[in-house]
């Protein structure tokens, strides 16, 4: 696509309060900027009224970034409806319950299903890549924004709900069957008699309605995509943003029909990036945590198993006036090359210039509101300097692995409304898929490895891509992933097993077997009682070494050991009569059984066992992650996260791309440093 990493910000002209195009543009070059993201968040600016189309407003910013070497990536508005259309046309109101429509004022109000909306946002997409797909500076679309904002409730959307389960099963009673709608009388006698989904409590229902909504936001993206192509030129991309923590989004699923994968990480600035975490675990819309960016970022890799694109990330503060948390220096360099290193080929900032009015008023901008360069942009600036000098080296990176972990989309989508954990006041955790899976994420981040997220559809068994799978919390899971999942261990891989992993079938039905389902036999360990726990158990190491407070968290299996090897236990007058870690060989590999959440200490130490890190002894504070060129060469990606200056001795021979020298053997590093590493060839 381009020789060096995209380099740039989301560009509105149109809201700054006087015009300062040719200001803004000369600034973006000196900073190095390579490309811009304009248009998504205007459909009233490019139609004011209904039919009356204003197309030429955007000319002078394609053609100033033109001139000065920027690109630009040019996005259909259908996410932010103009009031005129809601006015004209009701009916295309979304509803978040049946007949109660959301009220107008914010974005993604719309049923985006409904007919009378596809025509509208058919024509205004039309109209604005036919004006400018010819234009030399477009490199690519971006159709919508951050979709799946709604689980929409629509009359329409129900009755194609309905009409989706009637060609799925094909008759009421096959429905009846596979959901057990014997249950509390819920035995359908006509397709008619199925309820809405507002006060639905069944979890069969909510698995099949969570995959239709994600299913109709993977119909709008592609079918956006498909007008887009009609027009653009053959060496244009189409992507769409992905906020992966939208409802109606199943992002292994959304970008099959698209070139690219594009998400938007933003994450917790300040001492949110001190490595080892010592602050709060939680997490959402934004990560908290320097493991949580790398997470945020092996996502985003996952979604197409290829380099991706950020569209959006943080420039200066970011949500609520409240929240003001600009970051230290150094940490704006060391969060995009820690993104690049995992597999970004852009980095975009949202925003260029913090918006004077609306509702991110204080959602900060690389330009403060006066609009002066400040300490931001002088970062910024020395960032675009090293991309540039970094060139192609960086721009098209495979990240290295050294575990797989199994990722299930069904499964999260399940613990939303039928929480498996809690939160310490014991109110259910709406995040307890991720409760499970982070803890094993960190664990294998603090250990120094580095993590390849598979989705369950893109898992092939094979051991040599994953000679280290881990699978926690997979609740939904059909008989032939199972059994694939022991033939892998059979075949020499070492599958590393978490709670809740096989415990209900593909529609949720808790399964008959022995738990863990079909794994039991072949870990040598089960278990027919689990319990939730609101304080850590501390626990002792009787076959791995553990280091100072380990515990086991939130969840504990009570395994029964019928020939596995007890790795870990309980101190505990309770739970200490089970193991909470144990392994067993199988086949030509392994399986190891973690029956409780583990806390960062104790999750850093099973992964130390499970596989030592390639650099050993680093400094707290220092990480290291590796990857492979485009053209083969081994890159390397030091971070020091930490206030505190480091030496650092290196293992063999490096080049220093940023400094352009030598290493000699060792690297200084002071706080919030990075540095990117060359090998030589072999």
């Amino acid at each position: 696509m381009h020789e060096r990493v995209l380099f740039g910000a989301a560009y509105y002209h149109e809201y700054q309060p006087n015009d300062r195009l040719e200001l803004d543009l000369d600034l973006m070059a000196e900073a190095r900027f390579s490309v811009i993201r304009v248009g998504e968040s205007v459909w009233s600016t490019w139609e004011p009224e209904n039919g009356r189309f204003d197309l030429d407003w955007l000319q002078p910013v394609l053609d100033g970034a033109h001139s000065r070497g920027i690109a630009v990536l040019l996005g259909t508005p259908t996410y932010a409806v103009p009031p005129w259309l809601a006015r004209l046309y009701p009916e295309i109101t979304g509803e978040r319950k049946t007949g109660q429509r959301i009220g107008w004022g914010a974005r993604q109000e719309v049923d985006f299903t409904h007919p009378g909306f596809r025509f509208h946002a058919e024509r205004v997409i039309r109209k604005i890549v036919e004006r400018y797909a010819d234009h030399p500076a477009v490199i690519g679309y971006q159709v919508d924004n951050e979709p799946g904002n709604e689980l929409l409730h629509n009359h329409g959307v129900f009755q194609r709900f309905v009409d989706s389960l009637r060609h799925k099963y094909g008759d009421v009673q096959t429905l009846n069957d596979e959901w057990g709608l014997v249950y509390w009388s819920h035995r359908l006698s006509d397709w008619a008699d199925l309820w809405t989904p507002d006060g639905n409590v069944q979890p069969q229902y909510d698995v099949a309605w969570r995959q239709f909504q994600a299913d109709q936001t993977t119909e709008f993206i592609g079918w956006q995509a498909d007008i887009v192509r009609e027009y653009a030129r053959p060496d244009q991309f189409v992507t769409t943003c992905i906020a992966y923590d939208r409802p109606a989004v199943a992002d292994d699923e959304l970008v099959r029909r698209l070139d690219l994968t594009a998400g938007n990480p933003y994450y917790s600035m300040q001492d949110g990036l001190q490595h080892p975490h010592a602050g709060s675990a939680s997490q959402g819309w934004t990560t908290n945590g320097t493991w949580a960016l790398y997470l945020s970022a092996d996502r985003m890799y996952s979604s197409k198993q290829s380099p991706f694109l950020v569209t959006e990330t943080n420039a200066q503060a970011i949500g609520a006036p409240w929240q003001n948390r600009p970051a230290y220096d150094g940490q704006w360099r060391q969060a995009a090359w820690a993104l690049v290193s995992r597999g970004a080929k852009m980095i975009e900032y949202w925003h260029w210039h913090t918006l004077h009015f609306g509702t991110e008023t204080y959602w900060g901008g690389v330009l403060p509101h006066s609009g002066q360069p400040g300490r931001m942009y002088r970062e910024v600036t020395q960032l675009g300097a090293e991309f540039e000098a970094a060139g192609s080296l960086v721009a098209d990176l495979t990240p290295d692995s050294d575990v797989t972990m199994l990722y299930s989309t069904p499964s999260k989508w399940l613990m939303q409304k039928y929480p498996a954990l809690a939160h310490a006041d014991g109110s259910p955790d709406e995040r307890s898929y991720h409760g499970f899976f982070d803890a094993f994420y960190r664990g294998a981040f603090d250990a120094g490895l580095q993590v390849r997220i598979l989705h369950t559809s893109q898992f092939t068994g094979s051991v040599q891509d994953a000679p280290v799978l881990v699978v926690p919390a997979l609740y939904l899971a059909d008989t032939e992933l199972l059994d694939q999942l022991v033939a892998y261990a059979e075949a020499g891989g070492h599958l590393v097993v978490g709670p809740r992993t096989g415990y209900a079938d593909h529609e949720a039905r808790a399964r008959t077997d022995v738990q863990p389902a079909k794994l039991a036999a072949a870990a040598g360990v089960w278990y027919d009682e689990f319990s939730n726990v609101s304080v850590d158990v501390p626990v002792r190491g009787t076959g791995l070494e553990l280091g100072t407070g380990a515990a086991g968290s939130r969840w504990i299996d009570g395994l029964t050991v019928d020939g596995a090897d007890v790795l870990v236990g309980y101190d505990d007058p309770h739970f200490g009569r089970w193991p909470a870690i144990t392994s067993r060989a199988h086949g030509s590999g392994r399986i190891t059984y973690v029956g409780t959440v583990p806390n960062p200490a104790l999750s850093a130490a099973l992964f130390r066992w499970i596989k030592p890190a390639a650099w050993t002894d680093l400094p707290a504070g220092v990480t290291v992650t590796s990857a492979t060129s485009a053209d083969g060469r081994r890159i390397r990606f030091v971070h020091n996260w930490s206030w505190d200056s480091v030496d650092l001795k290196l293992p063999g021979p490096a080049h220093d791309v940023l400094a352009n020298q030598p290493t000699n053997g060792k690297l200084d590093l002071g706080p919030w440093d990075v540095r990117v590493l060359v090998e030589p060839d072999q």
